[in-house]
């Protein structure tokens, strides 16, 4: 019987590489914040009785959890990993799993190298656009050791993003680096906004150190250029754009073509801005 996943972090295993390097970044969280972790993959049956034994591929589904494993036990040897073999889509898995789940994580299967293409069926983008809980997408090679990135447009889906980008800093041991965007003929109501702002969440982190910056362009374009050189991108699921649905352009374009990985918030309720 699969261990329960409430409180987990619960992490998707396909068959690519990458997923290895999403159980590093996701056995990370977990180990950080004192949870466990749940690996889930998904097995195709159609596909498996199609096959000359479906013994094979049922034992090829339970290796790949194996070596899973062993990849989170390494990395973190004190956190506590299950383990669980579904039907069904992973997509699908994982957004069940999400209602009771701390964090749910997944590799991106490629998105972050496919130039201008725009897959909004992938399965990274339909789980941050789906979940109850926030995202983790990983990426295919390990992040550089930069800073925890931010992005903060004023709409409570940012404020409730910097206190998370906060946690995730003071966790990691890393500075704060975050960006607000003015785009091109929108007025700007100045740098002692933003400032406000970031040290009214900072109060309950004062061992994170925080640079905040002001910058004006598409701010799709500047947040994927800034994250080049961050360790993680934090980012709200709509922003300003509640029209959009369940995730906004920014959130997409991140998603789609930063090479770091990127948490995208939802799920959580507002974050108090007192400092308490």
């Amino acid at each position: 019987m699969a261990a329960p996943t409430h409180g987990a972090v619960v992490v998707g295993i396909g068959t690519g590489d990458e997923d290895l390097q999403v159980v590093r970044l996701a056995v990370g969280e977990a180990a950080a914040h004192g949870r466990a972790l749940h690996l889930l993959h998904a097995f195709n049956w159609a596909a498996a009785l199609e096959a000359p034994s479906v013994s094979g591929p049922r034992a090829a589904a339970e290796d790949l959890l194996e070596r899973a494993g062993e990849v989170a036990n390494e990395a973190e040897p004190a956190v506590p990993v299950s383990g669980e073999i579904v039907e069904g889509g992973p997509v699908e898995a994982l957004i069940r799993s999400s209602g009771s789940a701390f964090l749910v994580a997944i590799g991106d299967g490629g998105m972050a190298g496919c130039g201008a293409c725009v897959p909004a069926d992938a399965p990274a983008v339909q789980l941050a656009a789906r979940a109850s809980c926030p995202v983790l997408v990983g990426r295919a090679e390990p992040p550089p050791k930069g800073p925890v990135l931010v992005g903060v447009d004023g709409s409570e889906s940012s404020r409730t993003a910097l206190d998370f980008a906060f946690v995730r800093a003071a966790r990691r041991g890393t500075r704060l680096l975050v960006i607000r965007v003015v785009e091109p003929g929108r007025p700007d109501v100045g740098e002692e906004v933003l400032a406000e702002v970031v040290a009214r969440y900072g109060a309950r982190h004062p061992s994170v150190a925080t640079e905040c910056h002001t910058i004006r362009g598409d701010p799709g374009t500047v947040l994927v250029e800034q994250s080049r050189s961050a360790q993680l991108v934090v980012v709200g699921a709509r922003g300003d754009e509640p029209w959009r649905g369940m995730l906004g352009e920014v959130s997409q374009r991140l998603l789609y073509h930063s090479p770091t990985p990127v948490i995208v918030v939802r799920g959580l309720p507002p974050a108090p801005a007192d400092g308490a």
